[in-house]
């Protein structure tokens, strides 16, 4: 009870002298997702009702996730968005910054710190670019103002609420991305609440200033959805003459390496014959890509329903590693 009240003073006092932005609590949806907290969560109906008098819907957001850079831009187009130098440059400098908890990072959840740093990189470019949307504006908006995803947001929302509740935080201080995604790796509030760990043993799992907890908590993300310490990601194939039916590039694999070869997918390294394995077909520059990926490419995805995110996430890691390993090798001498 002392969390509801003190989470309740403090949104109190950031709402004094505010003016009304947008007035969801006489929206009928809002309405009904304020009866459901109240139902199912104990929450306050009139606080609440009093919260989303506070919060602004955003165009900009409907307008925004309309339009995702992976549905609208070729691998090529959207690979050279992340696989520039200066990203490069800056996951090593992230790596130096947090070797430690990097390789314990490493050692207790078997994920390699080169992907937990792209992760970070491709999300937030270290940290610098966390999002500008009010969390509560932002998973609002969606949640009653994007049927197509409603349930989803709505979902979200509901988790958000709970998180800050359980922390006594204010709902409407943090800032993230326009759907709503958090701290240094972008986790949705449901990710928080499920993966989010505390890495530095100051019991707050802090993602938004805290790099230790962030880069414990991707790593738990991937280890908790079946990442495989040491196994293959993905590995470029020369296709057959004649292009089988492909699975969708985002779902888990079900075939073997073997398979594919012996359809004609023949990859440029060796790769285990009975590895779990799928083939995807990425537009790149010169043209149709063909690339075996396994399970830990299946893991990456379950961050960003996206194959072109998985694969930009999987060749910015091996850039930065490239550049670290001599670091590397000379430490284990």
């Amino acid at each position: 009870m002392h969390k509801i009240i003190k989470w309740w003073a403090a949104l109190s006092v950031c709402m004094l002298g505010l003016p009304a932005l947008a007035d969801y609590s006489k929206s009928p949806e809002a309405d009904a997702f304020i009866q459901m907290m109240a139902e199912k969560h104990q929450f306050d109906a009139a606080q609440l009702r009093a919260l989303f008098a506070q919060v602004d819907k955003q165009d900009t957001i409907l307008e925004l996730i309309a339009r995702p850079a992976e549905k609208t831009k070729t691998w090529a187009e959207y690979g050279k968005i992340f696989l520039q130098p200066a990203r490069i440059d800056g996951g090593v400098t992230f790596w130096r910054d947090n070797r430690d908890a990097l390789r314990r990072a490493e050692q207790e959840f078997g994920v390699p710190a080169e992907y937990i740093v792209a992760i970070i990189g491709v999300e937030t470019l270290y940290g610098r670019i966390t999002g500008s949307h009010r969390v509560m504006d932002a998973l609002s908006t969606l949640a009653f103002d994007y049927p197509p995803r409603s349930p989803f947001f709505t979902s979200e929302l509901e988790n958000y609420l709970i998180l800050m509740r359980e922390h006594g935080k204010d709902p409407l201080i943090n800032k993230g991305s326009y759907a709503g995604a958090m701290g240094y790796g972008q986790f949705m509030p449901s990710s928080y609440r499920h993966y989010a760990v505390d890495f530095d043993g100051d019991e707050w799992p802090d993602i938004w200033n805290n790099t230790t907890d962030a880069i414990g908590s991707v790593a738990n993300y991937f280890a908790e959805h079946g990442w495989q310490r040491g196994a293959f990601v993905t590995v470029r194939a020369r296709p057959p003459q004649t292009i089988p039916a492909l699975p969708k590039p985002i779902d888990k694999p079900e075939q073997t390496a073997a398979h594919w070869q012996d359809l004609g997918f023949a990859p440029v390294q060796s790769v285990p014959a009975d590895a779990s394995a799928s083939v995807i077909e990425l537009q790149g520059v010169r043209g149709a890509e063909y690339w075996l990926t396994f399970n830990n490419f299946y893991v990456i995805t379950r961050y960003n329903r996206s194959a072109m995110y998985a694969m930009v996430v999987h060749q910015l890691a091996q850039g930065i590693y490239r550049q670290m390993r001599p670091e590397l090798e000379s430490e284990d001498d």
